[in-house]
């Protein structure tokens, strides 16, 4: 694992346009907590995004978008503190790439779970490749569970029904499908062809009116946020500090399947 997140989390700027790239690939592009920070200093538009017009969030290698938070982060969980912490510090960061001043383009190929999900959920248009599969299969490994804020970004792009029956059995869906039920707004039809479509679809929107687009994010997120889910800290400590939420880590870890008690 690298000690350096600018070597993980590359940033590239070419015509006004930033290209972030999740580099673990041999990870499948699972996020360290440094990751987790950089992004979110990116999306506030830190320094050295300075003058980028539009974001395209991507992953490296063709196995990933990004495959959630490396589990072994995890190991360690054992106390409120430990579980409330976590969740403010992954709401910070998923507050600053939806609240990125500037629009974010999510360019997925292959798996795009866990907190990779919630990343792609954040940005602002999703595009695939046919590799492309996304879920939250948490029910069938560790056995924690999302935020509110997070349950609240997912239903409201694909709706609570669908939402529901995605985590209630743990599967991962396919390019096709996601873009039938509105997680991708685009399908592209071949894994070359991704990029080069992101790029274009960034290069167009960059020469938009930058005002128009900054208000008309902030207004649908002032919809979202009028129904407030509630704080959910309850719920949160119910599932990271139950017996088996430390099973689905050694399990997950171990690679077997877990052993789930129910306490």
């Amino acid at each position: 694992m690298s000690d350096d997140p600018t070597k993980d989390l590359l940033f590239e700027l070419r015509d006004g346009v930033g290209y972030l790239t999740f580099n673990r690939a041999e990870q499948r592009n699972a996020f360290t907590f440094e990751m987790y920070e950089r992004l979110a200093e990116l999306c506030r538009l830190s320094p050295e995004t300075k003058g980028a017009k539009v974001l395209v969030l991507t992953g490296a290698g063709d196995q990933a978008f990004a495959s959630g938070t490396d589990i072994s982060q995890f190991l360690n969980f054992n106390t409120e503190a430990d579980v409330l912490g976590y969740e403010t510090r992954m709401s910070a960061v998923l507050d600053a790439v939806e609240d990125c001043p500037i629009p974010t383009i999510a360019a997925i190929r292959g798996a795009c779970t866990g907190g990779g999900a919630a990343i792609a959920a954040a940005c602002d248009l999703r595009i695939g490749a046919p590799s492309q599969r996304f879920g939250v299969p948490i029910a069938r490994t560790l056995g924690n569970c999302l935020s509110p804020d997070n349950v609240a970004r997912f239903s409201v792009i694909i709706g609570p029904s669908r939402f529901k029956e995605i985590i209630f059995t743990a599967r991962l869906v396919g390019a096709e499908e996601a873009y039938r039920i509105g997680w991708l707004h685009e399908l592209v039809e071949s894994e070359e062809q991704l990029m080069a479509r992101a790029e274009e679809l960034a290069a167009r929107i960059a020469g938009y009116a930058p005002i128009t687009l900054r208000v008309t994010k902030t207004a649908l997120k002032r919809l979202r946020d009028a129904a407030d889910p509630g704080e959910g800290s309850d719920l949160m400590l119910a599932a990271y500090l139950s017996e088996d939420f430390k099973e689905g880590v050694r399990a997950f870890l171990d690679k077997r399947p877990a052993n789930w008690q129910g306490r």
